[in-house]
């Protein structure tokens, strides 16, 4: 965690529940803190509801029971599971365009795309096309991409499903980077190495149960 103003709380969960079918509970009971610089697991089976608690956290989904509570300002940004990009673009202008959109010159976005790349250990490959990129290149890309809209709120969904163990190593080694930034990083994940990167885990099989799921 980077200072104490990272550790500011951006959003709270006060007993939020939901369900799709009734009496058929994902997780209820849920009050958590999502402060800046830290990194918050959500574990749980398939099937549990870690991806639609990101899509509550993002204010895309409304919670049948309790509250989402926005204390600062949230700038949100959405990490999906399988990473998308333009085959042929390359690396540095999937970076350097979320700086170019927030009005940086085409000079300034570059120089910070190019140090965001070195961050995430792709300084060497962002001359490559997405479509030349291994999945934990790309992977590790978005990730870069997210942090280059400077959001408060960073959602990743299932960030090492799709990668064998050499590639999810590298995603889980970059993930502290993240939180480092002063965002408050939420991270959805069944990979028991992924969930120890993490400051603490919220368990929805426990949660949907009503008891303290937050470790």
């Amino acid at each position: 965690m980077s200072d104490e103003l990272d550790q500011e709380l951006v959003v709270r969960l006060d007993d939020v529940g939901h369900f799709f079918q009734p009496g058929q509970w994902l997780f209820r009971g849920l009050n958590v803190e999502f402060p800046g610089g830290v990194i918050i697991g959500i574990a749980g089976p398939s099937g549990s509801g870690k991806s639609t608690l990101l899509s509550i956290v993002a204010g895309w989904e409304k919670p049948r029971t309790g509250s989402v509570v926005v204390v600062r300002a949230a700038s949100i940004r959405w990490v999906f599971q399988n990473p998308f990009g333009i085959p042929r673009r390359s690396a540095i202008d999937h970076v350097a365009l979320a700086f170019l959109a927030r009005g940086r010159s085409r000079k300034a976005a570059t120089e910070r795309a190019h140090q965001l790349l070195a961050d995430f250990g792709l300084a060497g490959r962002a001359d490559a096309p997405f479509a030349a990129l291994s999945g934990g290149e790309a992977q590790r890309l978005m990730l870069a991409r997210a942090v280059a809209g400077e959001p408060n709120v960073i959602l990743v969904d299932e960030p090492t499903a799709q990668l064998d163990r050499a590639n999810a190593a590298t995603v889980n080694a970059v993930l502290s980077s993240l939180a480092a930034r002063g965002a408050a990083v939420v991270v959805a994940s069944h990979d028991a190495e992924t969930l120890r990167a993490c400051d603490q885990v919220v368990d929805l099989a426990i949660c949907v149960e009503g008891q303290d799921a937050l470790s």
